[in-house]
């Protein structure tokens, strides 16, 4: 299964149910602007280059807005979101990058989306795609937690399921367990910690540090 199909399709719909204007998780997108953000990661190269380079990211930041705001009618955000929907053209790279780039990528937007505007019941997902998910989690964990893990520790468990992320501290009281469904650990460790539906269990000063987490990546 290319889980980054389905995931898409899902993003597609919520962009549809959302309508121009609708906020959403990202700090400053609205959702055309997300849609935006999508369209030029696959369609532009200099926009994408934007998105890892710091010295071109001003520019891409620029682009994503003023596409997005270009798009606020009806139907320049349905075109937008067709393209969204249809994905990369054949000559981008991202065409045939599949579930390791992709997956994850569309399927936080997605939540961006349907969680803009307040909370919704999670989704229920296979359990494939949850294995999947937790494959690319446990690989990414230590990377997106750096900064926590260079004084304290952490461990991912979801149900069936747990990983240690980095070494184990010296100190007890600086360990943490973050616990929630796969999705849920997913949105928090991309940075959508006060939409995420996660639990913190630890030393009081460890869980505290953690939920003044205001990380966006």
């Amino acid at each position: 299964m290319s889980w980054h199909r389905s995931e898409r399709a899902v993003l597609a719909d919520a962009l549809t149910a959302a309508g121009p204007g609708t906020p959403t998780l990202c700090e400053g997108w609205r959702a055309e602007h997300l849609a935006a953000h999508v369209v030029l990661r696959e369609r532009s190269l200099l926009a994408a280059a934007g998105i890892a380079l710091p010295p071109l990211t001003a520019r891409t930041s620029r682009l994503t807005l003023k596409t997005g705001d270009a798009a606020t009618d009806p139907a320049g955000f349905a075109a937008l979101v067709t393209q969204v929907r249809q994905g990369p053209p054949a000559w981008s790279p991202l065409r045939w990058a599949g579930d390791l780039v992709q997956h994850v990528e569309l399927f936080v937007h997605a939540e961006d989306v349907r969680r803009g505007a307040g909370p919704v019941p999670a989704r229920t997902l296979p359990a494939a795609q949850e294995d999947a998910l937790w494959r690319a989690l446990t690989r990414s964990a230590r990377l997106l937690y750096r900064d926590w893990l260079r004084t304290h520790g952490l461990v991912l468990a979801a149900p069936g399921r747990t990983a240690r992320v980095g070494r184990r501290p010296l100190d007890p009281d600086a360990d943490l367990v973050l616990r929630g469904s796969v999705g849920e650990l997913v949105l928090h460790a991309y940075g959508r910690t006060s939409a995420a539906d996660v639990t913190l269990e630890g030393a009081p000063p460890a869980v505290a540090q953690m939920q003044a987490d205001v990380r966006r990546v």
